[in-house]
């Protein structure tokens, strides 16, 4: 059974799949209004991914918590969101003061507005539910057999039956308490922003020290998409886009951070490396730096310093929560729909609150972060990239690990039996081992490896960057299709050279899958009815002075031969 830290950390990065779809949201929504492009339908188009977040996350959540991301977890998140919207509306009393002066169909119809908005403002809260309902219930019951007769009914198809009754429940959870739900929802948002810039510092903390865990994704939700309410739209992220004046202070914080501050920090490790070693860290540390500057991605580089100087670290997510309290004081109101670098802050400067205080807040910013981080790295002599010692061993490549990219990690990662799960979020491969011990984590670093999180005995989170998903994909395609074939035994060389002319006849040699090509001295010294014999299965003379063979097994290792004698 899974520990309730790994059922968070599931939850945190199934979080994430809808998330992804905010970028393109915000984008469209801000290109389409009156101050960009004008175009009123790409505005709607935006609009209508933050008017239905409730069912994205009902859908996105419970296929990220499936165990094999199968879209029938997401047909049951749906189903059962959609009943228990639907059901809580039909069970909310409507106050006499709503209706007031209104008669014949205006009531109907105001009542059926109300009822529509009192169920909007907790859509998100009810979608993430829905949508753990939908991927735990497609885990336990995807596999049920029923009676032959109700057959039909049975695996997959049983899934979102059962979570639709289960959206029956729900409804009536949130439809009999709604006022109890709805008052503590409006407490609790009330608590936190009157909490002022004491609030905003914890918040801001806490979400860089959460980053280890991956559980700072909940953190995030709460404030983006549940706290406040803005005509009906709920969470600092959601209201900032629906025009709230008041909205932006849970992101505006990670601007100066993200976009001055840690691409300040890859300077200082940049200029703390030894000058011979500097060339071969740059272009690390500049795309590192350019990937957080310009999309907000901070991870790839909060591992290079996160285990190796832990106080550092804790430094960097203080620094975190006074750029809360920094901008608050100056009342700076920033919004993002993906992160807060410099894509975000273009597009979305126009329903920014005074942005232009971001340049000198975070100059400063870049100006603490490279100090401090340069004073450290000297000072306790940490062995951040291109400080590692001299003669520090490199592992030996794998051996027959194959498979492009996803086979190289699955070979990395103690091949494919070790693997009982795969999957990733935004940054990392989240990845459940049935035997920890057999990774590599060598090979994983030489794989572009920026730190490794072992959040419990069987699970390991694998930093990479943007591309994690991409790779977790790769990993599971390459462990489908089975282990690699082995690499034949490659062929003597020297038979080959004799039929060849000799190896003084041969200029060049390459290969090309299962093709050898040659560049000779002298073909007319080549013997071709010896070379059939070896198994050339075709003879081919592209040019005057080259030669081809069609082999019957990879030719790169009889290649390999040849240039070596």
């Amino acid at each position: 059974m899974a520990s309730p830290l790994e059922s968070l950390q599931s939850l945190g990065r199934a979080l994430m799949l809808p998330i992804a779809v905010l970028p393109v949201a915000g984008l469209l929504l801000r290109l389409g209004q009156p101050d960009l492009l004008n175009i009123a339908f790409v505005a709607a188009a935006g609009q209508a991914i933050f008017a239905n977040l409730g069912l994205l996350f009902a859908a996105g959540v419970a296929v990220g918590l499936a165990r094999d991301n199968n879209g029938a977890a997401g047909l049951a998140g749906v189903v059962c969101f959609l009943i228990a919207v639907e059901g809580a509306q039909t069970l909310l009393h409507v106050p006499p003061e709503a209706l007031m002066g209104m008669t014949g169909d205006a009531v109907a119809l105001a009542t059926a507005a109300f009822k529509e908005k009192a169920v909007a403002k907790l859509s998100v809260p009810i979608g993430i539910l829905s949508g753990v309902i939908g991927g735990q219930f497609y885990n336990r019951f995807s596999n049920i057999k029923l009676p032959e007769y109700l057959a039909f009914f049975g695996g997959r198809r049983f899934v979102p039956i059962v979570a639709g009754l289960a959206g029956l429940g729900l409804a009536a959870l949130v439809g009999f308490s709604y006022e109890a739900v709805n008052s503590a929802v409006d407490g609790a948002s009330r608590a936190i922003i009157g909490s002022g810039e004491l609030g905003m510092f914890v918040y801001g903390v806490l979400n860089r020290a959460l980053i280890v865990t991956g559980l700072h994704h909940i953190l995030n939700n709460i404030a983006w998409f549940i706290v406040g309410d803005y005509h009906g739209a709920t969470g600092d992220l959601n209201r900032f886009f629906a025009g709230d004046p008041s909205a932006g202070v849970f992101m505006a914080g990670f601007f100066p951070v993200m976009m001055f501050g840690l691409p300040a920090a890859c300077l200082a490790m940049y200029r703390a490396a030894p000058a011979k070693r500097r060339k071969a860290v740059g272009g690390m540390l500049a795309s590192m730096a350019l990937t957080t500057f310009l999309t907000g991605v901070t991870e790839p580089i909060e591992f290079t310093f996160m285990f190796l100087a832990p106080a550092l670290y804790a430094l960097h997510a203080v620094l975190t929560g006074l750029s809360f309290i920094v901008m608050g004081l100056l009342d700076v109101k920033l919004g993002f729909g993906f992160s807060a670098g410099f894509f975000d802050y273009f597009l979305n400067y126009g329903k920014a609150t005074r942005p232009l205080l971001l340049i000198p807040v975070g100059l400063a910013y870049f100006a603490v972060y490279y100090g401090l981080f340069r004073w450290a790295i000297v000072r306790f002599d940490l062995k951040t990239p291109g400080r590692e010692a001299e003669g520090e061993a490199v592992a030996a490549p794998m051996a027959g690990a194959g498979g492009g990219r996803g086979g190289d990690f699955v070979a990395a990662l103690g091949g494919p039996k070790n693997l009982v799960g795969v999957d990733a979020c935004t940054t990392r491969l989240r990845l459940i081992l049935a035997d920890p011990k057999a990774v590599d984590e060598a090979a994983l670093k030489r794989l572009g490896s920026r730190g490794m999180v072992r959040p419990s005995e069987k699970a390991l989170q694998v930093v990479l960057g943007p591309v994690a998903d991409q790779v977790a994909g790769e990993i599971r395609a390459a462990v489908a299709r089975g282990p690699a074939t082995p690499p034949a035994e490659a062929a003597d060389p020297g038979p080959w050279l004799k039929a060849l002319g000799g190896s003084g006849n041969v200029l060049m040699a390459g290969a090309a899958s299962n093709r050898l090509w040659l560049d000779l001295a002298a073909k007319d010294l080549v013997d071709r009815a010896a070379l059939t014999a070896l198994g050339a299965r075709a003879i081919v003379d592209p040019s005057a002075g080259s030669l081809q063979l069609l082999l019957a097994s990879d030719a790169a290792a009889l290649a390999e031969g040849i240039r070596g004698r």
